[in-house]
């Protein structure tokens, strides 16, 4: 299963499920809201913005269950 741009996702917070979009691929290091990421081709990260709250996140692909 290969997350695209756009696609709606889920991912497991303390508060329960969250819902949101996938906004874009990270496949280098990068830095989100001041914290330090390390992506590759083979553990890539998705920033996804919360359906609720409208913030973005940066999570493990493997973290994110596509939705539909």
């Amino acid at each position: 299963m290969s997350i695209s741009k756009g696609d709606t996702v889920t991912w497991n917070t303390p508060q329960g499920t969250t819902t949101g979009t996938a906004k874009e691929k990270k496949t280098k290091p990068f830095q989100h809201d001041k914290q330090k990421f390390d992506a590759s081709s083979d553990e890539p990260y998705w920033i996804v913005e919360s359906e609720k709250s409208g913030s973005t996140a940066a999570h493990k692909e493997s973290s994110l269950t596509k939705k539909g």
